[in-house]
């Protein structure tokens, strides 16, 4: 299992907030910080899911995984303009979608999304470091992001909603007919909503990754372990053996041997 140390997590948040006061400006920047500032400490501390093998399941995962998406999404445009896409949104729109597509995940005005799994058998058997908070209202994580934005007035624009809206693609059921037209007149219209979910994609599988090396590392460490406790259990058994066998001959030597 992978952890971030406290310089880390606090490290990322700065970047984050770092990055919504050189992207965004005027009343919305102002709104943004109020936001950030309510959910401050539960954001720092969120998990970005709830299983081990999902993604970044760990004390500050959230903000971990929304920077990843981020730079990804950035690294991206350029890659698909560069190749002749089309791109009719701005950085400022591409950035406020990658930012809040799982804000959903901090949970709602009072509570977390996610809270720490009790029982040992589910973290020991499934990898569930966190679970659901059953205090919440349902909602879909898209849908309670923009619950979230527009509590707090902050506006977007209509690119923005359809990118933060479609982040994980077929993966959220509601996005099919989004996704899966059959009518040209109905296709998106613009491919931010393509490049964010391949953002996240891309973020989820690479984090996936960084957690199987952290395994493999583990593994490793108890291999050799597991190892130097057989090699230190055989040296014992050698050296009880000879003791043995000296015991046997000081035996011989004052009784005799048996006939």
């Amino acid at each position: 299992m992978i952890t971030l140390t406290e310089k880390e997590i606090l490290s990322n948040w700065e970047k984050l907030r770092g990055i919504i006061t050189d992207t965004f400006e005027g009343e919305r920047l102002e709104k943004l910080n109020t936001m950030y500032d309510y959910f401050e400490e539960r954001m720092v501390l969120a998990p970005a899911s709830g299983k081990e093998h999902f993604h970044y399941a760990m004390v500050g995962g959230y903000v971990a995984h929304v920077l990843h998406v981020v730079g990804f999404a950035v690294q991206l445009k350029d890659l698909w303009e560069k190749n002749g896409g089309k791109i009719d949104f701005t950085d400022e729109e591409l950035i406020f979608a990658a930012m809040h597509h799982d804000l959903g995940k901090v949970g709602d005005l009072h509570n977390d999304y996610y809270v720490p799994q009790e029982s040992d058998w589910h973290r020991k058997n499934k990898g569930e470091i966190y679970t659901h908070n059953g205090d919440l209202n349902y909602m879909t994580v898209t849908d309670r992001a923009v619950f979230l934005l527009g509590h707090f007035n902050i506006p977007m624009s209509e690119l923005e909603y359809l990118g933060l809206r479609l982040t994980d693609g077929l993966y959220e059921q509601g996005n099919e007919s989004y996704l899966k037209s059959y009518f040209p007149q109905n296709n998106l219209k613009s491919n931010i909503a393509y490049i964010l979910h391949q953002a996240d994609m891309m973020a989820t599988h690479i984090e996936f990754d960084e957690w199987m090396k952290g395994n493999e590392k583990d593994k490793v460490k108890v291999k050799k372990s597991v190892e130097k406790i057989k090699k230190a259990t055989e040296t014992t058994s050698k050296f009880l053996k000879s003791d043995n066998d000296n015991a046997k001959d000081l035996f011989d030597e004052l009784f005799g041997k048996k006939q």
